[in-house]
């Protein structure tokens, strides 16, 4: 084939040509865009290898056997920030080519670009298979690519290698057509920040996280104690209630601990939970989370249930075995997911999204000796995005003077209510700021749960479960909410409504995310058949933006991050982020310097988006990750 030349050891072709590696950098050197992709012999970059890399454009591509060949030329064409290089799934490529000492100076990645157009599409698939035959009406031959998988010395066939330059082909194909739509649908800002912050979640997932495995095994411990003293404890109110009086008594021997029981339910089976949880609820259909925590206040039992469910779940997810997650290295390397419906992100192969937000899980991950963590959050981040853009001027006041927002929102909400109960030396009546009154701590708790539900699209009947309200009560709650705060009633109004006209949700400017929502079209009508659709997009589209831009800003903080540290060869390294909070390790005789930088930049971020300056950005030292 004329448009493939292979690098590699010397060996005769009858339809391939060959080439230098030399006269591969020359020829890349003068492209402004160039479709790259890797075969390894494996998913776990920190134990597998590279070994083919194939770079070049529509007219060259060329295939390099990388065992044999140093591709170190190609290094200041692939960190070029000037030089668009095309993968699709960028973060995985990125992770083998770092090992090579190279990383990624600017990139366009075709698979997020489809999840950036097809954003709220859930059964649409973005892989580079599903795509090729989506968009080019080309099926690739997936028995050829795992070919490579487990593949030592032997030579590359004819058909690998004529397999790895046509990915080269249909990713600069694929790249056309997507920027035409990206045009269309006024998306073009949103993949160039996604294009920048993977590069960013690329980072992290390299560098990944030391963990101090004693330690974690010490708390795994005590956390499966706590477990099992949980299922004791359900044990002793079904024997001490004769509501339960059916469910009869027995004596068995429990494995963990050598603890003794008394009862022989079996309290993770949701059958055999059920029938126990039908005797406060006759009507309870299931176990879940949602329908059980309705009832909660029925009956000890459920309370201490939910507790129990909540325990077992950092035991499986962040127990011993959590440590058979560390890569090669001895590292915690998690795996992001970088676009959600809303544009947030998850994590898995861990979790690092969900890990407990209590401090003696997260000071297990250590830096290493000399290094310190510099880490930065947003302050109060999702509700300066709805005091931004509803402009509501007592939410704004209260952020911009420094108040207890929460508390002023309960003060107006309560009226009298308030300032009646009020004890000799509140904070709140001297300065506004956050008290220690119990009764202004209960009706502070009770706003903060609107104002925070606000960015979930929260109604009545969540609020009333959430608050162990009636329903009425809970409507009464919000009627008087939105009395006192009316510019956020509209905002949140015009949100819902916006959505269910265009079909879409989208961020705030400059980069207008946009949720799509499959089934509702423009102009849709209500009517009965439709009514409950329109309640989920309802919702969505009030949470969406909000979300959605809080997402964005530490995207763009992500960016600016790395970008520091790369173009200044500053001795940091990203290593985790969590919602709004961005974590670093640093050089400890660097931390002070950086941590005021890391500051401004987070900052920086904000104010693109909320550009009246009043979201900061908190910043501490530690030698410990924490919250």
């Amino acid at each position: 084939m004329k448009t493939v030349r292979f690098i590699g050891p010397d060996r005769n072709f009858s339809d391939l040509s060959t080439a230098t590696i030399q006269e591969c950098a020359e020829y890349c050197a003068s492209k402004d865009i160039l479709g790259c992709d890797t075969e390894t012999t494996g998913l776990d970059f920190t134990d597998k290898k590279m070994i083919m890399l194939q770079i070049g454009d529509n007219d060259l591509q060329f295939v390099i056997d990388t065992r044999v060949i140093d591709v170190s030329p190609l290094k200041p064409i692939i960190e070029d920030p000037d030089k668009t290089i095309v993968f699709h799934n960028t973060k995985f490529d990125y992770k083998f080519l770092k090992n090579e000492g190279i990383t990624v100076g600017k990139t366009w990645d075709t698979f997020l670009a489809e999840q950036v157009l097809n954003c709220g599409k859930t059964d649409l698939s973005n892989s580079l298979a599903a795509v090729c035959e989506r968009r080019l009406g080309i099926v690739l031959d997936k028995s050829t690519r795992n070919l490579f998988i487990g593949m030592t010395g032997q030579p590359f066939t004819d058909k690998q290698i004529v397999y790895g330059a046509q990915d080269v082909c249909n990713l600069l194909k694929i790249v056309e057509q997507q920027k035409e739509d990206l045009s269309k649908k006024s998306l073009t800002s949103t993949l160039k920040l996604e294009n920048h912050a993977c590069l960013a979640f690329a980072d992290i997932e390299y560098n990944g996280l030391d963990i101090d495995c004693e330690a974690w095994l010490n708390i795994s411990e005590d956390t499966s104690k706590a477990l099992v003293e949980s299922e004791l404890q359900l044990d002793d109110i079904v024997l001490s209630d004769s509501i339960f009086k059916d469910v009869v008594p027995k004596y068995i021997q429990a494995d963990l601990f050598e603890v003794e029981r008394k009862l022989d339910v079996l309290w993770t089976s949701p059958a055999q939970v059920l029938k126990v949880m039908q005797k406060v609820v006759p009507d309870l259909e299931d176990v879940n989370g949602k329908n059980l925590y309705i009832h909660r206040s029925k009956h000890p039992i459920i309370s201490k249930y939910i507790s129990y469910k909540e325990k077992g779940k950092i035991v499986s997810s962040y127990g011993k075995e959590f440590l058979d997650m560390r890569l090669a290295d001895g590292k915690i390397h998690t795996s992001f997911r970088q676009i959600l419906n809303t544009g947030r992100v998850s994590s898995s192969k861990p979790n690092m999204q969900q890990i407990p937000a209590d401090n003696k899980f997260r000071n297990c991950f250590i830096a290493p000796e000399g290094w310190v963590f510099v880490s930065s959050d947003y302050s109060s981040q999702e509700l300066n995005v709805i005091a931004y853009g509803s402009q509501d001027p007592v939410w704004l006041e209260a952020l911009e003077k420094g108040q207890d927002l929460h508390s002023v929102c309960a003060a107006l909400v309560y009226g009298d209510g308030w300032s009646s109960v009020a004890e000799d030396d509140c904070a709140y009546m001297k300065s506004k700021s956050k008290c220690n009154c119990p009764a202004h701590k209960k009706l502070r708790t009770n706003v903060k749960g609107i104002n925070f539900g606000l960015a979930y699209g929260m109604g009545p009947n969540k609020l009333s479960d959430t608050l162990e309200i009636s329903l009425g009560d809970a409507k009464k709650l919000i009627q008087k909410y939105f009395t006192e705060f009316p510019s956020i009633e509209a905002f949140l109004t015009t949100l819902e409504q916006s959505s269910l006209k265009r079909g879409y949700a989208r961020t705030f400017k400059p980069f207008g995310r946009k949720r799509f929502f499959p089934g509702w079209y423009p102009n849709m009508q209500y009517n009965p058949s439709n009514s409950a659709l329109a309640s989920t997009i309802g919702r969505a589209g009030k949470n969406t933006p909000i979300q959605g831009t809080s997402a964005d800003m530490t995207k763009y903080a992500l960016h600016l991050i790395r970008k520091e540290i790369l173009e200044n060869d500053l001795p940091v390294k990203l290593v985790m982020t969590v919602h709004d909070q961005i974590d670093t390790i640093c050089k400890e005789d660097y931390s002070d310097t950086w941590k005021d930088q890391m500051t401004a930049l987070m900052e920086k971020a904000a104010n693109l988006i909320i550009t009246n300056g009043l979201l900061k950005a908190d910043t501490e030292i530690s030698d410990k990750w924490k919250k």
